[in-house]
């Protein structure tokens, strides 16, 4: 059960446009044992108007005067490096992942090998960009942030239009602030729209901390995409709502012990308990010196530890009849002891 649950580090654009970062990221999600290691390509002029703003947290942590499409550029990597980077995940042993921002970028991870894409919160109605996904994808994971059941149902039955296959697809919860407070993470609404659509569901998390994360994957969670970094304070839009490497190890740790620990549905004794079984139950047991025919009464018997022959849930098979033969006190009392 635990191996069922899609790690992803979400690199996204921490690494602040620059290539060695982006690698020795790479590497520390690596060691934090990420299945898949997720990055975002855009073309800036494609993404966004010149006159486009930036959201209050992006503001926070990279000031009011910079535009939001110069500072979309500066987190640029080019064609050309997300080809470097996704050999060096591969290296690592890790799945390369990449959010495309416009269909250029698409078409782009689409030769570059991609046959799982990701739908940002963003392009939820973008309904080009969801045609061109379902075009290209063997596998779609779609982030909801920002998004109602309605807007989530619609870009859903958009992509299933193409005749894309339902069990292939995982919605995922997503709040969209940056960090995201954990009273809105709101993990009951990724269970209802797993229901609803009747798919696979997961949850995008950005609150700090990984209760949210763990409560997720309880929760039935098939795939968890955490912010990764290895430097919080480093400069950029996303750094303050990402996990750092250590932080993000002891996460997947706890993810996969909740994995295990949701085990099957079926009730049943397990081997690690089997030997304790006859410890923990009762027996019944005569509760003084009893004569041979003496009418067992309830005050002839004693319930004690450990479990023998006969369960106290079968007294009344027992009670009112004659003893077989003489018991001594805390013999054990069986069917066989009594007459028919």
């Amino acid at each position: 059960m635990s191996d069922d649950v899609l790690i992803i580090a979400e690199i996204g654009v921490n690494h602040n446009g620059d290539l060695d970062l982006a690698k020795r990221m790479i590497d520390a999600a690596a060691e934090a044992d990420a299945d898949v290691i997720k990055f975002q390509s855009f073309v800036p002029e494609l993404l966004m108007l010149d006159s486009a703003p930036k959201a209050e947290y992006q503001k926070d942590s990279t000031g009011a005067e910079q535009s939001a499409i110069d500072m979309i550029a500066s987190l640029q990597l080019s064609f050309s490096q997300f080809r470097e980077l996704k050999s060096h995940v591969e290296s690592r042993g890790k799945v390369f992942l990449s959010t495309a921002f416009d269909l250029q970028s698409l078409r782009f991870l689409a030769e570059l090998g991609l046959t799982t894409f990701k739908i940002p919160s963003g392009e939820i109605t973008n309904l080009p960009y969801l045609r061109a996904i379902a075009e290209l994808a063997d596998d779609i994971i779609m982030s909801t942030g920002a998004s109602d059941l309605g807007d989530a149902r619609a870009a859903f039955e958009a992509i299933m239009a193409t005749g894309f296959p339902a069990e292939r697809f995982t919605v995922l919860q997503c709040n969209t602030a940056y960090p995201s407070p954990v009273d809105d993470a709101n993990l009951l609404a990724m269970v209802a729209m797993g229901a609803d659509l009747g798919v696979a569901y997961g949850y995008s998390d950005h609150t700090r901390g990984a209760s949210a994360p763990l409560a997720a994957v309880a929760l039935g969670a098939t795939v968890i995409e955490k912010h990764f970094t290895t430097d919080s304070t480093l400069p950029g839009p996303d750094q303050a709502a990402s996990m750092e490497a250590a932080d993000f190890a002891k996460m997947v740790t706890s993810i996969r012990e909740v994995g295990r620990a949701l085990g099957s549905p079926l009730k049943a004794v397990t081997d690690s308990e089997r030997d304790n079984r006859t410890i923990v139950r009762r027996g019944v047991y005569a509760a003084r010196d009893l004569p041979a025919g003496a009418v067992l009464g309830w005050d002839d018997i004693v319930c004690l530890r450990p479990e023998n022959g006969l369960s106290p849930m079968r007294l009344d098979d027992v009670i009112g009849r004659p003893l077989r033969h003489a018991l001594l006190r805390h013999e054990p009392v069986s069917l066989d002891a009594v007459l028919d």
